[in-house]
Formats: structure tokens, C-alpha cells, sequence
């Protein structure tokens, strides 16, 4: 009852409900109130099973899809099909000042630790041409930003597979031996350890990630949204959903 009443309470404390009812006056059975009952029983039992499918019903549909947001594997970047069902949820949470949110990161095991692999790959690669940046007296940036031109990929790989500490390939006498560019990526790639410390912290980012754009409009008090710890890394499967997400809760 407290979730329904939080649903469908406005900002003016008002509950607004369009209810068409239709019958004979003449039926003896026929009760406007019975009818009016009947709905809002409905309407208490939504809010307790599917919250998100009422709520998309209020704000412009979106259905149980407004309870989760997708991720790329291995990002905590939010796209934008992603980012409209977030503002979706923003704004429904300011409009109805009685909901609060919980929001809680997960990963899926396996993909997500193959895209962050492919993440810290990467990293590695643009590391060596930051370098390059700044000694030649360009302005340091996030490492995620530098560009990686396809002429220049494999100098830059090279690089970076020189700094690397495993085991290499060595000729005949002793020495690091030149192979080629894709042998290079598989050791690199399968000597990159991500474990579920970093996974944790994927899904945690992802969370703070969300909330960030909830809150960014300045309208909804950061009391209201809550990062909660997951049971566990990856999440309930749900048919249409991906593992790689962030879960919504409302209360």
C-alpha cells in the first residue's frame, strides 16, 4: 500500500485517476463505487508486482524495460537508448516525491571480464602514445580519450608489448624475437588478469554511474537514491535483460 500510494501521490499530495466506469443505473447490481473499488485494488496489486510497468503507464511507457540499465561489456559507459529510460526514472522520481530508489551494480562473469581485458588492453596501447604526447610538450589527457589512428596502431603495440613482464619469445640467442601483431594481442590479452575485485568495482562504477545522472538535474534529493551492495555480482536472470546492467528497486 505504501509503494502504491508513493506511485501515485504528485508533487501536490494528490492522487489523480482517470477511471472510465460504464453500466446500467437501472441494474440493481450495478455499484459506480463497487466498480471504483475493484480498480483501485488493481491498481495496489500493479504497484506491489510490476512498480515499473505502472510506472511506465504514468511517464511515457517503457514498461518493466525502466527497471534495469544495460551496459557494453566491460564499460561503464551509459549509451543512449540507456540514458532516456535513466531520465525516464528521474523524472518520475521527481514527480512522485514519495518513491525512493535503490540501484544495484552487477557484471555478467564471463563477458564482463573479456570486455575489461579488452579495456585494460587498449589502455595499455594509448598509455604508450600519452607518453609520446607529453614529451613532445602536449597536454596531458585521460588515457580513454587518446586516439588511436589504425596507421599507427601497431608502432604503438610494439611499445607496449616491450613494457610487458611475462615470458616472451626469444631467437636463437636469447634475444626477444619480432612476431607479428596479432600473436603480440593474444599474449598480452591472456596475461591480463581481471579478477572479481575488478569486477566488483565494475559494477559499483556502473552504479555511481547511474546515479550520477539522477541526481545531476539538481531536483531529486541524493536521500532518496540509494547504492546498495549486491547478493551477488551477477544478477536474477530476466529474459530480455542482459547480466551486464544496473538493477532498479523502488520503495
Amino acid at each position: 500500500m505504501k509503494l502504491a500510494v508513493a506511485l501515485l501521490k504528485d508533487r501536490s499530495g494528490e492522487i489523480k485517476l482517470d477511471l472510465p466506469v460504464t453500466g446500467s443505473l437501472d441494474d440493481p447490481k450495478f455499484s459506480v463505487w463497487g466498480v471504483i473499488l475493484h480498480i483501485l485494488r488493481n491498481l495496489i496489486a500493479k504497484a506491489a508486482t510490476a512498480p515499473f510497468a505502472l510506472l511506465g503507464a504514468m511517464f511515457g511507457g517503457g514498461g518493466e524495460e525502466l527497471s534495469y540499465v544495460e551496459f557494453d561489456y566491460g564499460s561503464t559507459t551509459i549509451t543512449d537508448p540507456n540514458l532516456k529510460k535513466t531520465e525516464k526514472v528521474s523524472k518520475a522520481l521527481e514527480d512522485r516525491p514519495s518513491l525512493k530508489l535503490d540501484i544495484e551494480g552487477h557484471v555478467d562473469m564471463e563477458n564482463d571480464r573479456d570486455g575489461l581485458k579488452q579495456l585494460l588492453f587498449h589502455r595499455k596501447i594509448k598509455a604508450q602514445k600519452l607518453n609520446e604526447m607529453v614529451k613532445k610538450g602536449q597536454p596531458a589527457v585521460p588515457v580513454d580519450e587518446v586516439k588511436i589512428e589504425p596507421a599507427e596502431y601497431e608502432k604503438y603495440l610494439k611499445m607496449a608489448y616491450k613494457q610487458e613482464k611475462f615470458p616472451k619469445p626469444k631467437n636463437v640467442i636469447g634475444m626477444a624475437k619480432d612476431i607479428p601483431a596479432p600473436v603480440m594481442e593474444k599474449l598480452m590479452l591472456t596475461h591480463t588478469e581481471v579478477g572479481e575485485n575488478d569486477l566488483r568495482t565494475l559494477a559499483s562504477q556502473r552504479a555511481a554511474r547511474v546515479e550520477d545522472v539522477i541526481l545531476k538535474s539538481g531536483k531529486i534529493e541524493a536521500g532518496r537514491v540509494f547504492i546498495i551492495e549486491p547478493k551477488s555480482l551477477a544478477p536474477e536472470k530476466q529474459e530480455k535483460a542482459k547480466a551486464s546492467r544496473v538493477d532498479f528497486k523502488l520503495k
